[in-house]
């Protein structure tokens, strides 16, 4: 009787845990996908012109994942746990590299597409990636979809095709329409990659074959940045994007200095939105990841109103009702699904163990 009390009180520490680390990982995540946008187009309005710059700071803060990783360290070293410094096997390394791969792929695409769009343009567009998402999720992880969540993904959806509709109006001064279009198009690009990146990221927790544990997924995200650095890298040297850069400082709109205060702030907001991301997938699924991103990018395009005097047409209200509406939807089914998952089962009803490696909030 004392076995399974010890039991249930530490299957209750774990999921208070598996709580805290997803609203904190949620929290990350809202900060990245609300400053990243308006901080890459704060960039590129005052005189910014490097692409591949931009897409490379998108993950170049990867180094900042040590700090944390270096404390896991200290105190498991305290604690007399083996002294390991990485717990990543060769087989999730790898894993990773490919997905940073791609990843370094997308950031180039986004980045295109906001230098091209006004961010509250490229924002709604981006909110179409939920349906990229719930449809690799299906695919990739057999996601499990309610009433609710079909149709927050339904309103998400229609919300960016209904921006897309009406986008003639919205062209940045002095910029092209092929130009413009090309933005659009790269912008859905990049909406669609990270709509598979997301689901392959939680197939990749499912299929390792070691623990998961919230410093793997740290490590995870520092390797997947890591590549995705390279990859851009590649890009800016091609591009000669290092040597212009002390050039477009001494040009820029705001100053020199704001040059490289806008610069590092780029790539540590952005690494919010990473680590964000993948560990709201750890925490939860794929699918929450996506719907987060979704439901923030309004806020984005309200910011961007307000910060870069940008038109808010009606279709982008319209657009942002919608987002509204599917973010409320989703969540109201969550809560009626534990709800019902809470009744349906009994409280002295010993869980099944399974044969493959559960995610765990230990080695935090």
């Amino acid at each position: 009787m004392d076995h399974m009390e010890e039991n249930k009180e530490g299957e209750n520490n774990n999921t208070t845990m598996k709580k805290a680390l997803l609203l904190l990982n949620c929290i990350l995540l809202s900060i990245g996908i609300t400053g990243g946008p308006l901080i890459m187009r704060l960039y590129f309005v005052h005189g910014g012109k490097r692409i591949w710059l931009s897409s490379w700071l998108e993950t170049a803060g990867c180094p900042l994942i040590l700090i944390p990783l270096f404390i896991t360290y200290l105190r498991r070293s305290k604690n007399q746990s083996p002294n390991t410094l990485f717990f990543i096997k060769p087989p999730l390394f790898f894993a990773a590299t490919g997905i940073g791969l791609i990843t370094g792929l997308d950031d180039y695409l986004y980045a295109y597409g906001v230098a091209r769009l006004p961010v509250s343009t490229s924002s709604l567009i981006i909110a179409s990636q939920l349906a990229f998402t719930a449809g690799f999720a299906y695919l990739l992880v057999k996601q499990k979809f309610t009433p609710y969540s079909i149709n927050a993904v339904i309103l998400l959806t229609v919300g960016a095709g209904v921006l897309a509709l009406h986008t003639s109006s919205d062209r940045p001064e002095h910029e092209s329409s092929k130009e413009y279009v090309l933005g659009f198009v790269m912008t859905v690009g990049a909406a669609a990659l990270y709509g598979f990146v997301l689901p392959l990221v939680e197939l990749t927790y499912k299929k390792a074959k070691q623990e998961i544990s919230y410093t793997l997924v740290m490590e995870i995200q520092m390797v997947m940045c890591l590549f995705a650095t390279i990859f851009c890298t590649v890009g800016m040297l091609v591009n000669k994007d290092f040597q212009a850069m002390s050039r477009e400082a001494r040009e820029f709109g705001l100053g020199e200095t704001k040059y490289y205060v806008i610069l590092v702030w780029s790539a540590i907001i952005w690494q919010f939105f990473f680590l964000g991301a993948i560990g709201v997938i750890f925490c939860a699924s794929s699918l929450l990841s996506g719907i987060i991103i979704a439901v923030c990018l309004p806020a984005t395009e309200i910011l961007a109103v307000i910060f870069f005097h940008e038109k808010f047409q009606a279709e982008k209200g319209v657009a942002l009702a919608l987002s509204l509406w599917g973010f409320v939807s989703y969540f109201y089914g969550e809560i009626k699904q534990n709800k019902k998952n809470n009744h349906s089962v009994p409280e002295t009803e010993m869980p099944l163990p399974t044969k493959s490696p559960s995610p765990t909030v230990e080695n935090v």
